[in-house]
């Protein structure tokens, strides 16, 4: 089911987190923290808004990283429910498109409710102090391939926030698969 997160609530601070990554080691808030600020991703393997999408983050998350600014995409759906969410099944996904960052597992969704996560992928841009200044789209391209022309929203608002601490006021959400919680 498709799903769109709130708007950016300008200045919310980004709570820390312990999590491990596919590759083995596990990662805190402050270790992938970039001196220019911080990206956050929730995201799957599964999803078609992620797939579709996968090139145009894994570019973006190369250049926002040569930029000074962190990132890290954490996979927080419940794998009993949906395998393809594995933590193998992210290793897998992480290895076979060489991601420029962190892959992180949230088996317990702690860290997906502290952050108010909504979909995937759902985008957590913070400025250096930590405070969300982004809580956009990645693009027009929706479950689709973006056009070549597609302005960059993510990238341009992370490269402000870099620039400045303060994203842009405008922001279109983002729009992906729901987070597959658990049972209660």
């Amino acid at each position: 089911m498709a799903a769109s997160p709130p708007v950016c609530d300008f200045g919310w601070k980004a709570p820390d987190f312990s999590l491990p990554a596919t590759h083995g080691q596990v990662y805190s808030l402050a270790d992938i923290a970039g001196a220019r600020g911080t990206l956050v991703m929730f995201i799957c393997n599964h999803c078609p808004y992620v797939l579709a999408a996968l090139d145009r983050i894994l570019r973006d998350a190369r250049d926002l990283r040569a930029a000074g600014i962190g990132v890290a995409a954490i996979c927080a759906n419940d794998a009993t429910a949906y395998p393809a969410d594995s933590f193998d099944k992210m290793r897998e996904l992480a290895e076979k498109h060489s991601f420029p960052f962190p892959y992180l597992h949230d088996a317990h969704q702690d860290v997906a409710r502290a952050w108010r996560a909504e979909c995937t992928p759902d985008f957590f841009g913070l400025n250096a102090d930590g405070e969300l200044q982004y809580r956009g789209r990645l693009d027009a391209g929706g479950r689709n391939p973006g056009p070549t022309e597609a302005r960059r929203d993510l990238f341009e608002a992370m490269v402000q926030i870099a620039d400045t601490g303060k994203g842009p006021r405008e922001q279109t959400p983002s729009m992906g698969c729901s987070i597959k919680w658990k049972p209660a």
